[in-house]
């Protein structure tokens, strides 16, 4: 999967399509439109629209919504972004840098999972994070596996300056570690697989040893939400319906995850390693608890950190602070006049208690 944060001059680019996005879609509607991509997390949208499971859900609230999707995991957000799609599935780091800086208020309708291993960093013929140091790190730069070499390197007291890191595209990244030349990348699943299988390569850091920080969301259109709560509704009956069916020691269990696994590209046996990996919040119950707890507000700050850091929180920013995160409990991170990022649990809570 592509998660990858848009660089800075097409971020800019984004935002000059989207300045009345929220604008736009601000309207009571019956039909709506959710982009997503393929990962691990979120094949269940594309099983669920297979299966008639969203066109159930939809049905019930009589409404129409289309799933789209996108092989290019940017272009379904620039799209979202641009007004294009009432919907999208992205990371939480993402989320923030390209709509939510970008103007477009959105919300983390539906946490799904996060990323428990699946994002790694490995090393050739070295077995400590250690030894990073005065190596060149190759990974998709301002991505979710750079943000990983920034956790890891605050573990062990070191920055980036102790290192060169290297740009390279997700598909060059087997064939780089192949390399003689290439001795370090982060990257993420299934190339974290194969790259593992490989001789002297190392593992010493993953996404396991900063749990619950690189999260993957079903996120919407604040101002569509707050307009057509039908919407929420529909996707959160059809997600926690399927999750309930893909998590069952059952056939139809295995079945399901076995058509995922092949729509991905792989198997059951592929896509069950993957699930390994992936602290998936089938139950609608530990999502609540996970987007309640106050360590989101702790990884949120991280992430805009990260950003910031790297001038992805818009040209001139003046500090951290410029976008608002806001979180269930009614705390906002950042500009309170500027939310434009908001974790909700209202609709996952309609699912744990029954009343969708």
């Amino acid at each position: 999967m592509k998660r990858v944060t848009l660089l800075f001059a097409s971020l800019m680019t984004c935002l000059s399509l989207t300045l009345g996005a929220g604008v736009a879609n601000a309207e009571e509607k019956t039909q709506f439109k959710l982009a997503w991509s393929i990962y691990v997390g979120w094949m269940p949208w594309g099983w669920a629209e297979d299966q008639g499971i969203v066109d159930k859900w939809a049905d019930k609230y009589g409404i129409e919504i289309d799933v789209v999707q996108f092989n290019d995991y940017i272009e379904s957000i620039n799209q979202y972004t641009a007004g294009g799609f009432d919907a999208v599935t992205a990371t939480n780091m993402d989320v923030l840098a390209i709509p939510s800086v970008g103007g477009v208020d959105t919300t983390a309708l539906i946490v799904g999972d996060f990323s428990n291993g699946n994002d790694a960093i490995i090393l050739k013929d070295n077995e400590t994070l250690d030894a990073l140091a005065g190596q060149n790190v190759n990974l998709v730069e301002l991505s979710v596996s750079h943000y990983l070499l920034a956790r890891a390197l605050e573990t062990v007291g070191k920055s980036e300056k102790d290192l060169t890191v290297v740009n390279t595209s997700d598909a060059d990244m087997i064939a780089a570690f192949q390399s003689e030349d290439v001795t370090a990348v982060a990257t993420w699943n299934p190339l974290v697989a194969e790259i593992l299988a490989m001789p002297g390569a190392h593992k010493v850091f993953d996404s396991s040893d900063i749990p619950g920080e690189i999260i993957d969301l079903t996120a919407v259109n604040t101002q569509t939400l707050s307009d057509n709560p039908a919407f929420g509704k529909a996707l959160a009956g059809a997600w926690y319906e399927t999750m309930a069916i893909m998590a069952s020691d059952t056939p139809e269990g295995a079945e399901a995850r076995a058509a995922m696994g092949a729509a991905s590209g792989t198997d059951l046996a592929g896509y069950d390693f993957q699930l390994a990996s992936t602290q998936m919040f089938y139950a609608p119950a530990d999502a609540v608890a996970f987007t309640t707890s106050p360590d989101i507000s702790t990884t949120m700050d991280a992430v805009r950190t990260f950003l910031f850091d790297r001038g992805l929180l818009g040209e001139g920013a003046p500090s951290v602070d410029v976008v608002g995160i806001a979180f269930p409990d009614g705390t906002v991170l950042g500009d309170k006049g500027n939310v434009k990022m908001r974790f909700n649990s209202e609709y996952m809570s309609m699912a744990a208690d029954g009343s969708l």
